[in-house]
This record gives structure tokens, C-alpha cells and sequence, in this order.
């Protein structure tokens, strides 16, 4: 077994270098972690993340890494994805070992920045959607009636997924994808079930979602977890998941909630607060048909069923 923790979206340039400090005994007890980058990076804000011991970042996001971000973390010695200097490497798995085990992991953002990024900017590899608007069908009956959105992947976006996905996992044991996604609040976009269900589909041990800038469902698809929405691990909106996640033949999923502090540290909740945010997940997560148990600040999801 491989035990993983996987945190949200991550914009640390400017913060305190102990923006992890406290959750360093939930992030240094597992094999490996993961996070999603957002924006700038310098040397400062690569020695907060190598202090709290993080091994992986996701770079695919609507706010651009410079180029010189990846040299950053290349000299760092942390793994990146989803980013790179052409579409190619954009689509690279960042594959680590451990425990006689190889986990690749591969990126992808579904959000995109008003502004195209200057051609000296990395290539980000793309899950874009498609927006249609049906006319609800009580209309004509009841006239200004708003009308359903419909998401829809883009074709060929999908279809390399798929294939990234399928190429990975043949020649690794297990396969994290992580998808920068989705709108503020609890309803999900169309787009996200057809993205997260076919990476499962196509092998993926789990999917990581993260850019609603809050706190999402999660779903258990063919027994593998796909979580819809992260929140923030470390950025200027304040709550998030800590998801701790053991992939192998018997998988578990726990979920810590945590939330920035007037420090600007990440700190767990713990107490009523933990339990108020964790039993909101469960209450999403149902109406997607996953069962998930809250005791003592810790929310366990059961998979692999």
C-alpha cells in the first residue's frame, strides 16, 4: 500500500514560509503528497513547499506559471505535471516511487485565463468545455424560467485524457489525475462528471479536483474516488480537504478539513468546526450515492466497494 495526501490549490508566493507548519504530522506521515500550484512561484515559496515535504504539484492552471516556476522547482527537487515547453510535455506524467510502487501522476485545467499567456510561458495541457443553454421545459408555462446549462467536454481534449490516462497506467501501477475545474458552490458542471467518470474509465486510481475555490462532492465511481472540489490547501480563500488516500488493492480515502489562520498558516479544524464542514460533505456526497462517516474531525469514504 501507498499512502498519498492531497491538498488543494497552493499560492503561497508572498506568505509566511511556514505556511504549512501545522500540518506538517498529517503531511510527513504519508509516502508521498500532493498539491496543486497556483501562479507565480520563487525560491521562497519552493523552500515552504519543500519543508512541508511536498513531492508533486500540479502546474495546469487558468493563472500562469512563468517558465522560470519550473526551473524553480526543478532546482527544488519537487516533481511537476500538466505543464511544460510544449504540448508534449505538457501531457507528461510526473512519475515518483515509492514503496516498490510507481504513481504517475498527470494534470489538467479546465479554466483558462482571459488574457493568452506570453509565448515565453509554459504550455498547459487543456480539458476544456463546451456551454450550451436549454430552455427549461416549463417555459412556455412559466415565462423567464432560467435555463439549464449544459457542459460538454471538448472532443479532442477528452480523447488525449483518455489516452494520456491509458498510456500511464500501463506502464505504472497507479495513476493520480489532477483536473482544475468547476464553478463556486456545491452544484457540480456536467462537464466534470463526463471529465472525472471517463479518467476512471480509462484507469485512474483517483481524481483530484480543485479550482472551485470551495469545497465539492465527492463521488466513488467503479470503486475509485473522484473528488470534485478541494477548496484550498493554501491560497486567499480560506477552507479546504486534506484528502488522505491508500492506493492499492484494498484503497481508503479520510478527509481533514483545514483552513488558513490570521498567521496565514494552514491549520486543521478540529472540534465542531471540523464536523460542521465535514458533515456538509457527506450531505453533497450523498446525492452522488458515496457514504461518508464523520467522527472526531476525520471523514472516512468508503471505496474499492
Amino acid at each position: 500500500m501507498i499512502t498519498l495526501v492531497i491538498g488543494g490549490d497552493v499560492h503561497i508566493q508572498g506568505r509566511a514560509a511556514t505556511a504549512f507548519v501545522q500540518l506538517e504530522p498529517l503531511l510527513k506521515g504519508a509516502d508521498l503528497r500532493f498539491a496543486n500550484l497556483e501562479g507565480p512561484l520563487d525560491a521562497a515559496s519552493a523552500e515552504a513547499l519543500t519543508s512541508a515535504g511536498i513531492d508533486v504539484v500540479s502546474c495546469a492552471n487558468d493563472l500562469p506559471l512563468p517558465s522560470a516556476g519550473l526551473g524553480v522547482l526543478d532546482h527544488a527537487g519537487i516533481a511537476h505535471c500538466g505543464a511544460g515547453a510544449n504540448l508534449d510535455a505538457a501531457h507528461a506524467p510526473a512519475v515518483v516511487e515509492r514503496s516498490g510502487g510507481k504513481i504517475a501522476f498527470l494534470a489538467y485545467t479546465s479554466l483558462r485565463h482571459p488574457h493568452a499567456a506570453p509565448p515565453d510561458f509554459p504550455v498547459v495541457a487543456q480539458a476544456f468545455a463546451t456551454t450550451a443553454y436549454q430552455p427549461d421545459p416549463h417555459v412556455t408555462e412559466i415565462p423567464g424560467r432560467p435555463p439549464l446549462v449544459r457542459t460538454t467536454p471538448v472532443p479532442e481534449h477528452l480523447d488525449r485524457l483518455i489516452a494520456d490516462i491509458k498510456r500511464a497506467k500501463s506502464a505504472h501501477d497507479h495513476v493520480v489525475v489532477s483536473m482544475h475545474w468547476g464553478l463556486p458552490g456545491a452544484e457540480l458542471a456536467e462537464y466534470q462528471v463526463t471529465y472525472g467518470r471517463a479518467a476512471i474509465d480509462a484507469g485512474a486510481d483517483l481524481v483530484a479536483g480543485h479550482g472551485s475555490r470551495t469545497i465539492q462532492a465527492v463521488e466513488v465511481y467503479r470503486g475509485r474516488p473522484i473528488l470534485y472540489g478541494l477548496g484550498n490547501l493554501a491560497a486567499d480563500r480560506p477552507d479546504g480537504l486534506l484528502a488522505g488516500c491508500m492506493l492499492g488493492e484494498e484503497p481508503r480515502l479520510e478527509l481533514i478539513p483545514v483552513r488558513r489562520n490570521a498567521d496565514n498558516e494552514c491549520e486543521p479544524l478540529a472540534g465542531d468546526e471540523a464536523d460542521k464542514v465535514l458533515r456538509y460533505v457527506a450531505e453533497v456526497s450523498a446525492l452522488r450515492s458515496a457514504k461518508v462517516t464523520v467522527q472526531s474531525g476525520i471523514a472516512s469514504v468508503v471505496v474499492g466497494a
